[in-house]
């Protein structure tokens, strides 16, 4: 069709104009088809960026995918007279058989990439690879929609419920995909359906036929790859996996598990980066020398076989809750390889309730391949293990607990969502602390362990929060409810520190307990002692600070003084683990300190101000500098500035209100990869409503201001 033919401000006339040789409802399902693939892409890429890279950029792909269908939008405005050459349904095929080989492209190059937690220009370099190369399939999605919605202006209604309602397919189905096939298979996936939607815009001939044998060849390469052996985990945390460690490794949405034969002790992975050991004692004899393997230093334990259970068990700083409750009825909240529900068993507990979030560890590992090396720990009749949130679980139990125990639970690796990668974690804020309080009996206590540093932060938080929920429940001077015990002294980073709260006061007996337990085994430190134990133990410096906290009685005002914010943080915004204030932070970075356990986090903000770099060069680049250098050959905005303040601020308020309704959901779905789906399903599925009905409900002016009223009257209802 002749260029002079357009009309300014489109690329091409009205579909009605344009010979589309697509049935329309073939055209429709081919929208969906690619929107349900390119939205798969982005959602398995979070999956799979928190394992390769770290939970920093579990939503790096959201930024990568908005940049690339900018950028082909902004292509198909700038480039409109050459792609009027083109009918719209070769354009579409060429644009999906290409997209679905640069999608493979893709995964291999975030998958052999490797990129270390390190602030450096090889590493600055290496995410801008992975960045750019990202972003090429969204590129070729937003071409392909720029093109058809431009020459499709009558019917933009109906394509765009079509294209929402193939992302809506997407959100619904990740969660299911990524349980059954994993990420990289999800991946491969959305090139598969790319291709499909290639045939599918063809229509009849050569191009279709190519569009099939190609969504063929993935699907081979699919099944080929159920074993994850082609198409997998190479580089993950900038280091290399070597495959010859790995006897078990499976995905899942919630993250991907694999099980390691380190010198004959088995380890879980939790996404390259989290590990728990797998407990090779048998219950019944754990207080007798017995042969075993290895397990990981942190965890107390020798580095050789044939040892003592018991008392290297028991020497950890996590088994003072048993020593005060041996026979108490324990809810343990992540018990992973089983350490925690071992030191119960092994003391008596005659009920151990374990809540453990993710499946595949307690059913393919735990219950499944090696049960027999756990000796069915899992099994035993004492043993009741639950595949729940932790805190969902405890909020709808009717039992009550002598002891409510959290050991070490991380939340480094992220979500299928990547909507909470700055650590949110619902297991951690005031209102978990005081439903956990709510839930044991009487002379209960809850037992959290967390890595702890020369500057005191995480347990330091741990005893804010449950000063604050103690508050809350009636305690006005709660001095007298901790004990706090460290794993060391506290002169390195990374040692695990326990604090024990109680709603009642710590009886003179169970200090007595205490202290007889911390002298039988001296690698631990009472950091908090009462007068009468005070000398029996040289305190590190960082014990001042448990002590100053307590002694304070005031979270908050003692956390404004402090170098690290360890005020208490609620459900509203939930970051437990982001301690840092700018100011300390930019000295820790000069002066290069705190590059233990804690630089993962630390070190985690300036790495988003790298990723915010990359993404603002990149925006400038493929955004920006070409309409401003295409504007001065005379391309002019039919809306202008106006128009484009508008399509920025339902933008803006669509993304916090979806982000808003993430948040509140996850508290009753129990789980941010269920939750962000169930939204964004909803969300995308309810827009895609409104778009199909818009021409019948809006036809006045005065209509789409009624349409804006009820939505800030429904999002006011909603607070």
């Amino acid at each position: 069709m002749p260029a002079n033919s357009m009309s300014q401000g489109t690329l091409v006339p009205d579909i009605q104009r344009d010979s589309v040789r697509a049935l329309p409802r073939t055209l429709l399902f081919a929208v969906s088809l690619v929107s349900f693939a390119s939205l798969l892409l982005e959602l398995a890429l979070t999956r799979l960026f928190s394992v390769v890279l770290f939970y920093h950029f579990a939503f790096f792909a959201i930024s990568v995918a908005l940049l690339g269908l900018g950028t082909g939008g902004v292509f198909a405005h700038i480039r409109r007279v050459w792609l009027s050459r083109f009918h719209v349904n070769r354009l579409g095929g060429w644009i999906c058989i290409l997209n679905s080989i640069c999608i493979l492209l893709a995964v291999e190059v975030v998958l052999r990439t490797p990129v270390s937690l390190a602030v450096t220009g090889a590493n600055f370099g290496k995410l801008t690879i992975i960045y750019l190369a990202a972003a090429v399939p969204f590129f070729f999605t937003g071409l392909l929609f720029s093109v058809l919605f431009a020459r499709s202006t009558r019917a933009i209604s109906m394509l765009y419920g079509a294209d929402l309602a193939g992302g809506a397919s997407a959100c619904l189905a990740v969660v299911p995909l990524l349980n059954l096939i994993g990420a990289p298979n999800a991946l491969l996936l959305s090139s598969l359906a790319m291709a499909a939607a290639a045939a599918l815009w063809a229509g009849p001939g050569k191009l279709r036929t190519g569009g099939l044998a190609l969504a063929g060849a993935f699907a081979f390469l699919i099944a080929a790859n159920h074993s994850g052996r082609l198409v997998d985990v190479i580089y993950a945390k900038g280091l290399f996996r070597d495959p010859k460690w790995v006897e078990f490794a499976k995905w899942n949405a919630l993250s991907r598990i694999e099980v390691d034969n380190q010198n004959g002790a088995r380890y879980v992975v939790i996404d390259a980066d989290a590990t728990t050991a797998i407990m090779n004692a048998d219950p019944d004899k754990w207080d007798q020398d017995q042969p075993a393997n290895p397990t990981p230093t942190h965890t107390g334990l020798p580095s050789h076989s044939g040892f003592n259970w018991k008392k290297s068990l028991m020497a950890a700083a996590p088994a003072l809750a048993n020593v005060l409750r041996p026979h108490g009825d324990f809810a343990i909240i992540g018990p992973g390889g089983g350490v925690d529900v071992l030191r119960a068993l092994g003391n008596g507990s005659p009920s151990i309730t374990g809540i453990e979030i993710n499946p595949i560890i307690v059913k393919d590992v735990m219950r499944g391949k090696y049960a027999d090396y756990s000796y069915h720990l899992y099994d035993r009749p004492q043993v009741h293990i639950y595949v729940q949130d932790g805190r969902s679980y405890i909020r709808g139990s009717r039992d009550r607990y002598d002891v409510v125990q959290m050991t070490l639970v991380d939340t480094w690796a992220s979500t299928a969502a990547g909507a909470f990668a700055l650590s949110e974690n619902n297991l951690y804020t005031v209102e978990a602390f005081r439903e956990y309080f709510d839930h044991l009996k009487p002379d209960g206590m809850i037992a959290i362990t967390r890595w702890e540093f020369r500057q005191p932060r995480e347990a330091l938080r741990v005893v804010s929060q449950a000063i604050e929920a103690l508050h809350q429940i009636g305690v006005p001077d709660p001095r007298n409810h901790f004990v706090i015990v460290a794993d060391g002294g506290l002169n390195e980073d990374g040692r695990p520190v326990l604090v024990l709260a109680k709603k009642s006061a710590f009886s003179g007996a169970e200090y007595a307990a205490v202290a007889k337990h911390i002298k039988a085994n001296p690698n631990l430190v009472w950091l908090n002692p009462p007068a009468e134990y005070a000398g029996r133990q040289r305190l590190p410096a960082a014990a001042a600070a448990f002590r100053n906290l307590i002694d304070s009685n005031d979270p908050r005002q003692f956390a404004r003084d402090y170098p690290y914010n360890v005020a208490p943080v609620s459900d509203g915004a939930p970051f437990f683990f982001f301690t840092l204030k700018t100011g300390y932070v930019l000295r820790n970075i000069a002066s290069g300190t705190g590059k233990g356990m804690d630089w993962r986090i630390n070190l985690g903000v300036v790495l988003l101000g790298m990723l915010l770099i990359i993404s603002v060069l990149a925006v400038l680049a493929f955004l920006i500098l070409p309409l401003l250098l295409h504007g001065r050959h005379g391309l002019r905005y039919q809306a202008g500035f106006a128009g484009l303040l508008y399509f920025i601020a339902v933008g803006f308020g669509y993304i916090l209100v979806e982000i808003s309704l993430i948040q509140r959901f996850v508290l009753f779905l129990g789980h941010p990869t269920y939750a962000l789906t169930v939204v964004v399903f909803l969300l995308l599925l309810s827009s895609g409503c409104g778009s199909v009905a818009t021409r019948r409900w809006i036809s006045a002016p005065s209509g789409l201001l009624l349409v804006f009223a009820a939505i800030a009257l429904l999002i006011g209802l909603n607070l």
